[in-house]
């Protein structure tokens, strides 16, 4: 007897522009059954339910790699499609970041759909910030929903600052209140800064989530 091949709720497209982990973002978004395609064509995103953004390395290489993409995703922002930034892909909404000019490579634009900049950790505690750290909703938003209080897995060295502390819908403490997921105003465009498809369970739920969002667009 044949089983009955399971239904997805939502189409979401990864984009490739060579710097995500893509394996297990894949992994994990299918998990939360969603039908995935990874594509470096942004001429595919219009036809998407949802667009996320992995990333991991430098917020320059970030957004030299993703400057062929950064019209497509405006037009996709513009449209109210939601757009997901993980980890350097969240650091990538923001406007700028301390990193470039850290690096003394100068000032770097980001994709400044959630206005601010990423700021590196000065704090008395390890940098990178590695490890298992707590997730504390500040507002609901519904790729939080029955997350606070769990933990998510973080690697990185820089955090967002965004101008409108609005735009923070969950924080972490690492020496200093740092946010952890943030959304911008109508709450399509959102990121978190640790690895979902990396922290269990509570990276599931986060991903369920926003696979059901995707579906009600």
């Amino acid at each position: 007897m044949n089983a009955t091949p399971q239904t997805t709720a939502a189409e979401v497209v990864v984009v490739d522009y060579g710097l995500g982990n893509l394996r297990s973002v894949t992994r994990g978004l299918e998990r939360a059954n969603a039908g995935v395609t990874i594509t470096d064509d942004p001429d595919s995103f219009a036809d998407a339910d949802g667009i996320v953004l992995p990333g991991v390395g430098a917020f320059r290489e970030g957004m030299d790699n993703a400057g062929p993409y950064r019209d497509a995703l405006a037009e996709a922002a513009d449209r109210g499609q939601p757009i997901f930034g993980i980890c350097l892909g969240m650091q990538m909404l923001l406007g700028s970041s301390e990193e470039a000019e850290h690096a003394g490579e100068g000032e770097v634009e980001g994709l400044n759909f959630i206005p601010g900049t990423n700021v590196r950790f000065d704090v008395d505690k390890k940098v990178p910030h590695m490890g298992w750290n707590e997730l504390n909703v500040q507002r609901e938003h519904p790729l939080v929903e029955g997350v606070d209080g769990q933990y998510a897995y973080f690697v990185h060295s820089y955090y967002a600052a965004p101008d409108d502390e609005h735009a923070v819908v969950a924080s972490t403490d690492y020496g200093v209140d740092f946010p952890s997921v943030i959304a911008n105003e109508e709450g399509t465009i959102f990121g978190t800064q640790f690895h979902p498809e990396k922290s269990g369970e509570t990276g599931l739920r986060i991903l369920r989530n926003f696979v059901d969002l995707c579906a009600e667009q």
